[in-house]
């Protein structure tokens, strides 16, 4: 039989990699192989099992679509992929040319289209076409020749899905109609809107109705209710997202049988890739042997999934994130869930059940807290309930009213609890709910265990989402907020509108989850060794930026909206200066016009490098250097920032100003940054400007709140200078502090060679870039771009500076040894950051 077979290799790629994401393989030299050794073994299990005679694998390239064109948004909500997955893809394409089989990619399309393209031309020849992937959005591909194989999870099963499946998997008549249920639906892995509000049950409704999207936008009038408003206000939607959605079968490849059959793989060069990623059982069992048929031996175990629900593309989902109602296209749900584990949740709905609770509380020493409130906003919503659990499998709920005197009431009934010091309080991001307590008076005085925080310790990079830790760590799926309130949308309901029952056991199953781990985290933690910074800096902090995010800080609207008026007439000159300059009008925030203007009309730099998409690169670095060559350049950065002032500062700031307190809340976040640094946004306080004159106007509207507070500017003295030099013991270094001497000037002149009174301005600009710059690894191109000197001038400040300051040198060598043993750097008080391909 001719069997083809199409493998979708990103998908895959990204499968096998959160295949082993809990245990990876590492070689002997640190290097993550899991995607390497997933791949190979998918590829292998095929070849043997299925016995193809032909087979290809597609990949997607870097450069832009004609969905990016259409849709700037298109897969923009994308995380950015593992490193380690980035870097496992030339081995992988090296094992695909090891087994000579052919790698199809074009530029311009994706693997979905490619391999549509090729599955369509060969079952014209009479082949049977199998596209192995997860990605459900092949449906539409589907025919009695062309069916999508669903490699094996832990259950050893394979799932081959031809016209009969797809349509009972989406409720549909015929296959044609996946394209019209994803317009409707979307696809938020691909950032798909679709028709907001609609999701795949309502989809399949519609479509079992009017058969068809054109069908459906023929008759939108006459829809009735919210539905029919949703369908009639997203036709422009839906019908960009059917393009979108519309895998292309036209794509310049061709199938060339020849080419595509299967051959003996190339043992050398196998052998050669398979003893660099030290896979020796996978050589054992399979180098020497006849791939095409069953080994002599034991045939490897299909891979080992992990308890993890993840997208089409193996990223793990976290709440609110699911492609439909349901998890279809996960590889593996966890196991458990709330149907299925035994649990006692309790309803506390009277001042008796209560007063039991509280004297529990009063006589335990760990408990796990959660608030169930009207927002996501701490400091603008109210509280609707709460939950406790003392042991695993059991949680207590209170529901509060939406009477705020009332719930004030209650809350003084759990006062003694609150303000207890001997106790310690869990949460998952328990300052949100220590915010909440505060708009109620309440203060939560005891220790603090937040599993967010201590997760990020353990796991600096990646999400840390309660949905997401409770698959990974407990293998229980809790149930998804969208259970209650609806998806994220205008029709989103809230917690005050969920009857009772319900909302206690989501909200019990929080506090009970949280419990649960607590006790997995609270191991991991030490056996990390990053305990102490967990109970010396971060849990204390959070209670100490619950209090600064309480105090918020005024601003002056009238600043703002004064300035806001300045900076439009501002912005009107500044581009009409930009139209005379280029002889003609046009849209001046658009990148590709602005491009065409600067280098085709005026042809400032015949040179000009292109981006992916194929317009002109008009960024900020690439115009800074063409600022010399014509005055339009400048008019067109000045129209830049005070367009982006406007936009993100003086018109966004007063929209943050709370409604009961006339002042800014920032949210400062702990566990973002995997270096330990705090970040905060609405608004991001990092980013108010302070560089350009315009910028600093800004900070103006940043006011005390009345006449008795003021504001008190406070800062180190080369802080981190005096840290390098105490780490490193460099004694030139420390000694030059001893002395209380200027440590710029004392680089410069040790630096340039020059006595003390000879280093003039320049030179210690200049030291003062290195100084700085060394200590955070910078390069001689990244310094001779800083103080606009050559490469080889920068190359030798550096060197002249090791060789006066030669302990910081050593420091840093000594540490990327240390690294590159232990597989992480470590700060002086005990953070991690694992870095396994060093």
């Amino acid at each position: 039989m001719k069997k083809l077979f199409l493998l979708d290799a990103m998908a895959l790629i990204y499968r096998a990699y959160y295949a082993l994401i809990r245990s990876p393989r590492l070689t002997s030299k640190g290097k993550n192989t899991n995607c390497q050794f997933g791949f190979t073994n998918t590829l292998i299990e095929l070849i043997r099992k299925e016995n193809p005679s032909h087979m290809a694998v597609a990949f997607d390239t870097h450069a832009a679509t004609e969905r990016h064109t259409d849709y700037v948004e298109y897969k923009a909500n994308r995380m950015e992929a593992p490193e380690d997955l980035i870097t496992a893809i030339p081995d992988i394409k090296k094992i695909i040319e090891a087994f000579q089989i052919p790698v199809l990619e074009l530029d311009g399309y994706e693997a979905d289209d490619i391999i549509g393209t090729v599955a369509l031309e060969a079952a014209s020849q009479g082949y049977i076409v199998y596209m192995v992937t997860p990605d459900k959005d092949y449906g539409q591909l589907v025919s009695d020749q062309v069916m999508i194989y669903k490699p094996a999870g832990t259950d050893g099963k394979v799932e081959i899905m031809g016209p009969k499946e797809v349509c009972e998997k989406w409720q549909i008549r015929n296959v044609s109609q996946v394209i019209d249920m994803l317009a409707m639906m979307g696809d938020a892995v691909d950032n798909i809107p679709g028709i907001a509000g609609v999701g795949q049950k309502t989809a399949a409704k519609l479509i079992q109705q009017y058969h068809s999207l054109d069908n459906l936008l023929e008759h939108a009038h006459e829809l009735e209710g919210k539905l029919g408003d949703k369908v009639r206000e997203g036709r422009e939607m839906a019908l960009l997202s059917r393009k979108l959605a519309t895998i292309i079968t036209n794509v310049p490849v061709d199938f060339h049988e020849e080419q595509f059959k299967i051959k003996d793989p190339d043992r050398k060069l196998l052998s050669e890739i398979f003893t660099e990623l030290e896979f020796r059982t996978l050589s054992k069992r399979f180098l020497g042997e006849d791939l095409s048929g069953p080994p002599a031996g034991e045939v490897p175990a299909t891979i080992s999934l992990p308890p993890v629900q993840t997208d089409l593309f193996g990223q793990p989902v976290e709440k609110g994130a699911t492609l439909t109602e349901e998890p279809s296209g996960s590889i593996l749900a966890p196991s458990k869930n709330i149907t299925n584990s035994p649990h006692t949740y309790h309803l506390l709905n009277g001042k008796a059940e209560r007063a039991s609770l509280i004297q529990l509380l009063g006589s335990a020493n760990e408990i796990s807290f959660d608030t169930e409130t009207t927002g996501t906003d701490a400091n603008d919503a109210e509280l609707v309930g709460m939950s406790f659990s003392l042991k695993p499998g059991e949680g207590y709920y209170i529901p509060l009213p939406s009477d705020q005197a009332a719930t004030r009431a209650i809350l003084e009934e759990f006062r003694e609890f609150f303000e207890r010091e001997d106790v310690l309080i869990i949460g998952q991001n328990i300052k949100y709910d220590m915010l909440i307590l505060k708009w109620y008076g309440m203060e939560i005085r005891g220790k603090l265990f937040d599993t967010m925080l201590a997760h990020y310790l353990i796991e600096p990079e990646g999400r840390r989402s309660m949905d997401l830790l409770s698959a990974q760590f407990l293998d229980y799926e809790p149930v998804p907020i969208e259970d209650l309130i609806g998806k994220k949308g205008k029709g989103q309901g809230t917690m005050r509108e969920v009857e009772l029952e319900k909302i206690k056991e989501y909200a019990a199953e929080d506090a009970d989850i949280t419990l649960q781990l607590r006790g997995k985290f609270g191991l991991l933690l030490k056996q990390k060794e990053v305990e102490p910074v967990f109970l010396e800096i971060e849990a204390p902090l959070v209670q100490v930026l619950a209090d600064m995010e309480f105090e918020g800080v005024r601003i002056d609207p009238a600043v703002l909206a004064e300035y806001s008026g300045q900076l439009g007439k501002d912005i009107v000159v500044a581009e009409e200066a930009v139209y005379r300059e280029a002889g003609v009008r046009f849209n001046l925030a658009s990148p590709r016009q602005l491009g065409e203007v600067l280098f085709e009309k005026l042809k400032l730099d015949p040179n000009a490098k292109k981006t992916r998409t194929g317009q002109y690169a008009t960024g900020e670095d690439v115009l800074q250097k063409l600022s010399h060559k014509h005055q339009i350049v400048e008019n067109i950065l000045i129209f830049r920032e005070l367009s982006k002032l406007k936009s993100t500062y003086v018109d966004t700031l007063p929209l943050l100003i709370n409604r009961r307190t006339g002042r800014v809340h920032t949210s400062f976040n702990q566990a973002v940054a995997v270096t330990g640094r705090l970040s905060s946004n609405n608004p991001n306080l990092q980013n108010i400007p302070i560089r350009t004159e315009r910028g600093r106007e800004i900070r103006k509207a940043f006011v005390p709140r009345d006449g008795e507070f003021v504001f008190m500017s406070a800062d180190y003295s080369q802080i981190e200078l005096r840290i390098i030099a105490a780490l490193s013991g460099d004694q030139n270094m420390i000694q030059a502090f001893k002395n209380g001497q200027d440590i710029h000037a004392i680089t410069a002149a040790k630096v340039f060679q020059v006595g003390p009174e000879a280093v003039t301005p320049e030179m210690r600009r200049s030291a003062k870039a290195v100084n700085f710059g060394i200590i955070y690894g910078v390069s001689a191109f990244g310094l001779s771009e800083n103080i606009g000197v050559s490469r080889s001038d920068a190359r030798q400040l550096i060197d002249n500076y090791f060789l006066q300051y030669p302990d910081i040198k050593k420091y840093m060598d000594l540490n990327i040894e240390r690294a590159r043993k232990k597989g992480y750097a470590e700060t002086m008080l005990g953070r991690k950051r694992w870095l396994r391909d060093i």
